[in-house]
């Protein structure tokens, strides 16, 4: 059976993490081992599907990018890094400082800003000069064999290989303002596509995106499976229409 269905980005980064906190590698380390969930828009809806508690989301994003007329920010107050000790929020701990405690197969997990999905690789915008979260954390990562988790909705796919923009950004050359530098980073991509997949076990294609009237940047899925499998998965997307975008 097939089916149609349309996901703003608001309910493709709710889908998502309902996907990422429903699968089977996350339940084990909730039982047993450290979850790093650095803050992001994604998630921000995580955070709520991990702790069961619901935040302002706008006090889980810390840098972002807004329309040029939007203003410099919003007055909330940012929520502390969740950091899960055998799926118990750690006070004491941070997305950095929780490095020192993890052990191989734990889990780090942070979103992205730039996708190639066909080859696996995800670019993370840069403007700390010293790597901001991700340059901080990647050694550590690599080094002790964590679990990289990268939440991201296909809308941040890119037409362009985020390897060669690497490069190109990182030429010397005059800079008109501020230009952002590039990470880019393999680990565990999961998508939309993924989330429809552990969550009911269907198979989803992204056949077109856009749209008007807050369907900016949304996504058009075809779901194929099983004539329940696909029922669960509409009933599902149904669920999350109208989950409000941060503003």
């Amino acid at each position: 059976m097939k089916a149609d269905v349309v996901l703003t980005v608001a309910e493709s980064k709710r889908l998502i993490a309902k996907g990422v906190a429903a699968l089977d590698f996350v339940q084990e380390k909730l039982k047993n081992g450290i979850i790093v969930v650095a803050s992001g828009s994604t998630n921000a809806c995580l955070y709520e599907e991990l702790t069961g508690q619901q935040i302002d989301r706008r006090a889980y994003v810390t840098g972002r990018t807004v329309p040029a007329t939007a203003g410099s920010g919003w007055e909330v107050e940012a929520l502390p890094d969740l950091v899960l000790v055998n799926g118990e929020p750690a006070a004491d701990l941070d997305r950095l400082s929780a490095l020192d405690r993890m052990e191989a197969g734990d889990i780090y997990i942070k979103g992205a800003n730039a996708l190639n999905y066909a080859v696996g690789v995800a670019g993370i915008t840069i403007g700390n000069p010293r790597g901001g979260t991700i340059g901080g954390a990647m050694g550590t990562i690599i080094g002790k064999k964590l679990q990289l988790l990268i939440p991201v909705g296909l809308e941040k796919e890119v037409p362009f290989d985020i390897y060669e923009a690497v490069d190109l950004i990182s030429e010397p050359d005059e800079h008109l303002g501020h230009v952002y530098s590039l990470f880019p980073v393999q680990g565990t991509i999961f998508t939309e596509i993924e989330a429809l997949e552990v969550l009911c076990g269907v198979d989803a294609y992204a056949v077109a995106a856009g749209g008007v009237a807050g369907a900016e940047g949304g996504l058009r899925l075809l779901l194929d499976g099983d004539a329940d499998a696909v029922r669960a998965a509409v009933a599902l997307v149904e669920s999350i229409h109208g989950e409000p975008s941060l503003r």
